[in-house]
């Protein structure tokens, strides 16, 4: 029997939250802020925060935290939704930060009138400088003792639009010697005279993050606030402002992030590589990205397996990228149809064939399922093979094609290597082979020989495009990039190598939706760009590794 899994140490939390009653169901929430598209670190909080919902019957909210309308577009609005029920989720409710705008507004007044928030005309820079270091106290704002009435005045004067961008700030006032340096006064509002893509004109002034997302988590009574361990510190914040206000008590939990190798997981700077054309596109299949993994034929349920074996810990670990093309590899193998691609190709002639002969193989889907579906496969006396699957001068070892040796043409006969044809500067150009008509599958005697390759049929066979992919960076840890060297320095020069591939026909009418298995290479997907005169596809990962995971 299959031991039971140990409970991670959010499920603890939830449990014995459920138990003792402080909570009667479960709610959480998802928050991304529509600057970008949802990249693989955005798949693990993806999977805690709906499958924890999931799992103790509770609902996630979608929340946008769109309180920068700089960044922010209905684009990306629009792609996260996308993505999240791509993986399978589905939200109980859609909202936005913005929703709450008008209420952030009147506790903000609040905090003013009780003499806990103050209008600062200090600029960037010197509100930075004045909070001084983790060794030494900051020093208080001139502003900082301005009476609650001149607040108010200034707040309100700033949410009509009477100063430019820069000019005031408001911040709470709390402790400019607090060893939390978030606690050193923090600014709760900043003037952005800029349209946000829902409210339109009606605010120039926006919150800050720690202001605004406790509070929001609250209005919906979010029972566990779940993110990333680098908002640890934001914590006690968090609760400052929730205690200070006494509402709701939502309250925060962080869980590691996902490092990966290989991997850059910085919106902007995957910004920064669509925007100098480094790569095609947000969904170009280089990329970390949801919507670039699910282009290169990565599966939902290949990712679920992956956050699902990596774990919730509170330590912060880099994860191997193999681990993720296994878990993509164990999906694809399971489910993917299989036909046959040669991609270096190697004219083959069986000179017994009858003239202009052509025999339809009836051959399996996917050969865990013999009796499940099939395709038709054309075999004639002229075929394409590939060029590695014959050596002139073999080692011993060497199990396929030979001068006088014999391998069987997979799903076919056996077929034998009589004549090697070379041009002029002797290269390679044609074998001449004969088949052995006996050896057919299911009719006549069977005969066992130990090699078996792939092939098409020449007139058969439909040219296609192929675009192999492989890791977008060279440097395993690219959070960890030498001081004074550029990121994009590391850039793999060989991410990208476009192939030609000659393929069965039955390729071409496959809508299974997901990422086929060309036999003995790889899993490849038809890629946005096919067309019917021009397919292409996209290497999803290659067919095997050395890789095991622990």
């Amino acid at each position: 029997m299959e031991e039971e899994r140990k409970l991670n140490f959010l499920e603890e939390i939830i449990e014995d939250d459920l138990k003792s009653g402080r909570v009667k169901s479960i709610l959480t929430r998802f928050p991304p802020e529509p600057n970008g598209y949802l990249h693989l670190g955005h798949a693990k909080s993806l999977c805690i925060n709906f499958g924890l919902a999931m799992k103790y019957g509770g609902k996630t909210n979608l929340r946008y935290d769109d309180t920068n309308p700089v960044k922010e577009d209905t684009e990306y609005v629009d792609a996260i939704k996308e993505d999240i029920q791509w993986l399978g989720f589905q939200w109980d409710k859609e909202l936005y930060a913005s929703d709450y705008f008008d209420q952030l507004y009147i506790w903000a007044e609040q905090l003013i009138e009780r003499g806990l928030a103050y209008v600062d005309d200090q600029s960037q820079e010197e509100i930075s400088k004045g909070r001084g270091t983790v060794e030494t106290p900051g020093t208080p704002s001139p502003w900082r003792d301005r009476s609650p009435e001149e607040n108010l005045r200034l707040f309100r004067e700033m949410r009509d639009g009477k100063y430019a961008d820069g000019a005031k700030v408001l911040r709470a006032k709390i402790d400019m010697a607090h060893p939390n340096m978030f606690f050193r006064d923090p600014i709760l509002y900043r003037i952005k005279h800029a349209s946000h893509h829902r409210t339109g004109d009606k605010w120039c002034i926006y919150p800050m993050y720690d202001y605004t997302h406790g509070q929001c988590d609250s209005i919906e009574h979010i029972t566990h606030s779940i993110c990333t361990l680098e908002f640890d510190v934001h914590r006690p914040l968090y609760d400052w402002f929730i205690q200070t206000l006494g509402i709701f008590p939502s309250h925060q939990y962080e869980f590691a992030r996902l490092n990966l190798t290989y991997t850059l997981m910085s919106k902007r700077k995957l910004l920064e590589l669509v925007q100098k054309g480094l790569v095609s596109g947000w969904d170009d299949p280089r990329m970390p990205t949801l919507c670039g993994v699910r282009r290169r034929g990565y599966t939902a349920e290949a990712l679920k397996m992956f956050c699902d074996k990596i774990g919730v810990s509170k330590r912060d670990q880099m994860m191997d990228i193999q681990l993720l093309e296994w878990c993509v590899r164990q999906d694809l193998n399971a489910r993917s149809n299989r036909y046959m691609v040669v991609q270096d190709p190697l004219k083959l002639t069986i000179t017994n064939w009858p003239a202009g002969q052509v025999e339809w193989f009836d051959c399996p889907l996917n050969p865990a399922e013999p009796e499940g579906a099939s395709r038709k496969v054309p075999f004639t006396g002229e075929l394409w093979i590939e060029r590695a699957d014959f050596m002139e001068d073999a080692p011993k070892k060497f199990f396929r094609l030979r001068p006088g040796g014999e391998v069987r043409l997979k799903y076919t006969y056996i077929i034998q290597c009589d004549e090697v044809v070379k041009d002029a500067e002797g290269n390679i150009v044609e074998l001449k082979c004969s088949y052995d008509p006996a050896s057919k599958p299911g009719a006549g005697e069977w005969r066992s020989v130990k090699g078996t390759i792939h092939w098409v049929s020449r007139p058969h066979a439909k040219e296609l495009e192929l675009r192999n992919y492989d890791r977008l960076f060279t440097l395993a840890d690219m959070g960890a990039v030498p001081e004074g060297h550029d990121y994009k320095e590391y850039l793999n020069p060989d991410s990208l190598v476009v192939a030609r591939g000659l393929a069965e026909p039955a390729l071409l009418d496959d809508a299974s939706g997901i990422a086929v298995q060309f036999e003995r290479t790889a899993y490849y997907i038809k890629d946005k760009d096919s067309s019917a005169e021009h397919p292409v596809f996209n290497r999803t990962a290659s067919l095997k590794d050395s890789y095991k995971p622990e």
